[in-house]
């Protein structure tokens, strides 16, 4: 990996000396600190909604109802209470979130948010690069998953307008205790997990440490399909004096198992085959010894909080990534948009694919927070600068015509070897992405009123190993007002900008393409009545990206970066807990257009779930039972026919599917059952043009027995 920009240099720098300030008599204790970090807090707004922290999606903790955006939050009891077995799992409950466009995965999460690709975070940091290059992320190795609705550029740099993906891993507390569970599901899914907290004894506030692993040998709904992962991830936080905080975060994956991701041909499918004959949704198309998903990562987080004085604080998080993955896989050739992939009898070509990619990934962010008054008006200040530098590497070979497959009968047979394909593997390019983003925000109160405005500039280089540099510049704004009003009711509004560098020369202008800018309107309410423990959001939004190619209608365009994709919805969520019942529902609708005006690709109009949870008092205290009930509307994709040149539409059903959890504590064990897609509803989550449907979640049951100690 060639050197760290300067900047990121002289950040980490400033990370590791900073620990000295703590020293300075004007040095303020640190109130967390005080309070031993306690994770586990039992508050009713941690139980409702989830709770932001400095190091969550706003960079602030600043209550969700007091700010001027949608944030959504799933915590870890809601992972457990609602069966999630994968971030895209714990996502379906989530308003304005299409958490499986490409349905049952085992090779990554796929979340989109208001029917945008949204980058995923981790502790602040961007988590993945390069497509199949890092290990998935195991929720049970997270406290929670915050989802940040909207183009983020001031605080996070490059990124999608629909929003971004926050995970919190876990982090040490002030309680010496821990757990170890067992899960047995479906498909014959066992695991077995650990997560134990010490808080060393008599340093319980200056000393913490946790460790969470899990390893898992599980088959899935796709026959020849594994899902295997081992984990590692230990933490340690110190307070070597008063102010100051350091933690610590490994995390050490390996995964190995295949791609769920069977490319099935929409004849035989969606469509009706010659014959008559349908595909097994669930059959494998893949090469047996053959196909591979093996992924290993490596991941070091430094986490930095040093208390300057009684109104200002300093914040770092760097990070360095080390990822790697053997990816092979077979699957029936695409022929082009509404070309046949298979004859009348069922036979198709087989294709063979197989890369060696790597990832390396070294970030840093680093800020300084200040408080302070200007006449009645109180002030939070973030300043900060931003750094990373990435570099991908991917060794690939494909083979078009590797015999063929009949997929209404496969037998898979002549299976070529990996090593015969990996002799004509051709070595990739190195790719090497460095950014550098200068930020200020400043968050004001004045009485009722909360608003906030941020600014920011980004450099991004964009650079291939002996080929060409790309450079680009940026800048992006937002801003926001809400009111506290009485009962509870506080209206806000928001405004909000981003950008994603897009590599190349214009066709029509010889000149470098310009990166796709986005904006946000949004207007919405947020209600926490009064003496009820709840939380509602309502909340309407107007996204425009430009710079995105030509329509297919556009003719002499001055420009290939002439078109604009439109993307306007309304959302509601709502969280209570009254006594024993817990309560999370959401409606969402978008009306979301690519720039020919069509729908964007596997992108539901109209999305509701309603998810509830009883835990009983008295005699039958311990135990809980609920369910949830989701709905995600039919959606499409679209093209032009390589057969007549004429607009190819696929279109897939939508669905309903159902979910059951059944809970009971006792002294300290912890059983739990839970089922997902409780009926077996058979559906396909999309069907592109290119030719190929992608089947959703299988019924699934897990049963899970947790000992506390």
């Amino acid at each position: 990996m060639k050197p760290i920009l300067s900047t990121s240099t002289a950040l980490f720098t400033l990370m590791l000396a900073t620990p000295a300030l703590a020293e300075q008599p004007n040095a303020a204790p640190n109130p967390q600190a005080d309070q031993s970090k306690a994770r586990k807090d039992s508050s009713p707004t941690i139980v409702v909604t989830g709770q932001l922290t400095d190091f969550g999606a706003t960079k602030s903790d600043t209550p969700i109802v007091d700010t001027a955006r949608s944030i959504s939050i799933e915590t870890e009891e809601d992972f457990e209470e609602k069966g999630a077995q994968s971030l895209d799992d714990a996502l379906t409950y989530s308003a304005g979130v299409t958490a499986e466009p490409f349905g049952f995965s085992t090779r990554g999460d796929f979340a989109q948010v208001r029917g945008l690709d949204a980058p995923e975070y981790r502790d602040n940091l961007q988590y993945l690069f390069g497509y199949y290059n890092t290990t998935r992320q195991d929720i049970y190795t997270l406290e929670q998953v915050e989802v940040l609705k909207g183009p983020a550029s001031v605080l996070y740099g490059a990124g999608s307008p629909g929003g971004i993906i926050n995970v919190v891993t876990k982090r040490p507390y002030g309680v010496t205790e821990g757990e170890v569970r067992f899960d047995y599901g479906s498909f014959d899914r066992k695991q077995i997990a650990t997560d134990i907290n010490i808080a060393i004894p008599g340093a319980e506030d200056e000393a913490q440490f946790r460790f969470v692993g899990l390893y898992r040998d599980g088959d899935t709904q796709i026959d020849e399909v594994s899902d295997n992962k081992f984990v590692l991830a230990p933490a340690l936080t110190l307070r070597p004096a008063d102010g100051t905080e350091v933690t610590i975060l490994a995390n050490y994956s390996d995964q190995d198992s295949d791609t769920a991701h069977q490319f099935l041909p929409v004849t035989g499918t969606l469509l009706p085959s010659a014959s008559g004959q349908k595909i097994d949704p669930y059959e494998y198309m893949g090469a047996p010894g053959f196909n591979a998903y093996d992924t290993q990562s490596f991941a070091l987080t430094l986490i930095l909080e040093q208390q300057l004085s009684d109104a200002i604080s300093f914040e770092a998080v760097g990070r360095y990534v080390d990822s790697q993955a053997d990816y092979r896989q077979a699957w029936i050739a695409f022929q082009g948009n509404g070309v046949p992939r298979v004859d009348a009898d069922g036979n198709g070509i087989w294709t063979y694919y197989l890369a060696d990619n790597r990832s390396e990934q070294l970030a840093v962010d680093a800020r300084i927070r200040g408080e302070f008054n200007t006449g009645p008006i109180t002030h939070e200040l973030l300043a900060g600068v931003q750094a990373q530098d990435v570099f991908t590497d991917s060794d690939t070979a494909y083979v078009f015509n590797g015999g063929t497959l009949n997929v209404f009968d496969p037998q898979y047979q002549n299976v070529p070897s990996v090593e015969q394909i990996r002799q004509l593997q051709t070595n990739g390019p190195r790719n090497y992405v460095d950014t550098t983003g200068y930020y200020i925000s400043d968050q004001m109160s004045w009485g009722a009123l909360v608003a906030n405005a941020g600014i920011r500039f980004d450099n991004v280089t964009n650079r291939v190993q002996n080929g060409t540099t790309q450079k680009d510049e940026a800048t992006s704004l937002s801003f926001g007002l809400l009111w506290r009003g009485p009962a509870g009711i506080s209206p806000y509004v928001s405004y909000a900008e981003s950008f994603e560098p897009v590599v190349g020369i214009d066709t029509i202008t010889n000149e470098q393409l310009l990166p796709q800018e986005g904006r946000q309107y949004e207007a919405g309410i947020k209600w926490q009545p009064t003496g009820v423990n709840a939380l509602v959001t309502v909340s309407a939004f107007d996204i425009e990206v430009s710079n995105l190619p030509n329509p297919a209608a556009l003719v002499g365009g001055n420009s290939q970066q002439e078109g604009k994709s439109k993307v306007r919805g309304v959302e509601l969520e709502a969280n209570a807990l009254i006594g024993g019942l817990r309560l999370d529902g959401n409606v969402s609708y978008l009306d979301a257009k690519d720039p020919n005006g069509l729908p964007l690709t596997s992108i539901s109009d109209w999305q509701a779930s309603l998810f509830a949870l009883y835990n009983f008092r008295g005699p039958l205290r311990g135990l809980s039972f609920g369910g949830g009930i989701r709905y995600v509307g039919g959606n499409e994709s679209n093209g032009i026919s390589a057969v007549d040149n004429t607009l190819l539409t696929y279109r897939v059903d939508g669905r309903t599917v159902g979910d059951l959890s059944l809970g009971y504590d006792f002294d300290r064990f912890q059983l739990r059952v839970t089922a997902r897609n409780v009926t077996n509803e058979e559906y396909y989550a999309v069907c592109l043009v290119r030719g190929d449907c992608f089947p959703g979640e299988k019924r699934s049951i897990n049963g899970s027995l947790t000992v506390k100690f």
